[in-house]
């Protein structure tokens, strides 16, 4: 599996002959360099953690640029088909969905989901996390959004990720030190890619803390921007 990071919890991922988005915030995120067109290129489709603008991200236009199918939950799926989309699989926490060459599972992330929309509030669905599995692969866990929480381990226990993408920036999410805890605590011995910090002056300006602190628990990787990363199965 090739892992590139755009930056915030914006990734690509490629394998066996597929390419997917997950949560492709793109335009407006600050630390992202490339051009959507090259970010997108032969993507079938996007997988969306939550309804928050900064993951939802270029969705819509992605989509109708691509023809890519997003992957979100019911809600959430429900306000993208009034945005002109129609290839929709909406999902829910604790399902499944089988896509061609690999499935996905929706499970628990300890967060919001939401936008205003003409001055009002929209709840778009619990937030969640998604587990990504591919024949041959190995099987990726991105938490999204989440603060920490003990069913961490059974969801490591029920679905045996290799690599997990987690947030490390604080204020809307676990900061460094509660992210070590989750690693050292539950994700012990795993590949782990930090998330969500830099992108913003209120969030963790890096992920030194967080290295330094998981330490030889797990095998961090921070991966320069923009760039595709290889990861085999263990």
């Amino acid at each position: 599996m090739k892992i590139t990071w755009y930056g915030h919890a914006a990734f690509r991922l490629e394998f066996a002959g597929t390419a997917v988005l997950v949560d492709p915030f793109l335009s407006g995120n600050p630390t992202f360099t490339g051009t959507v067109d090259e970010a997108s290129q032969g993507v079938s489709h996007i997988l969306l953690t939550h309804g928050h603008g900064d993951h939802v991200g270029d969705t819509v236009a992605i989509a109708k640029a691509t023809g890519a199918t997003v992957v979100a939950n019911a809600d959430l799926c429900g306000w993208l088909g009034t945005q002109g989309l129609d290839k929709l699989e909406m999902m829910n926490t604790g399902g499944t969905i089988h896509l061609p060459g690999f499935t996905v599972s929706m499970v628990r992330a300890d967060h919001s989901s939401g936008m205003v929309v003409d001055g009002a509030s929209v709840y778009l669905g619990n937030a969640n996390g998604l587990i990504v599995k591919a024949p041959g692969e190995p099987t990726l866990w991105h938490m999204g959004d989440t603060d920490i929480f003990s069913d961490m381990a059974l969801i490591a226990e029920i679905h045996r990720p290799d690599i997990v993408i987690l947030p490390i920036g604080d204020r809307f999410t676990m900061g460094p030190e509660t992210a070590a805890v989750a690693v050292t605590r539950y994700l012990g011995g795993l590949t782990i890619i930090p998330a969500h910090y830099a992108t913003f002056g209120l969030l963790e300006p890096n992920a030194d803390r967080f290295v330094s602190l998981v330490g030889e628990e797990a095998t961090v990787v921070v991966p320069p921007l923009g760039v595709a990363h290889d990861f085999p199965k263990p």
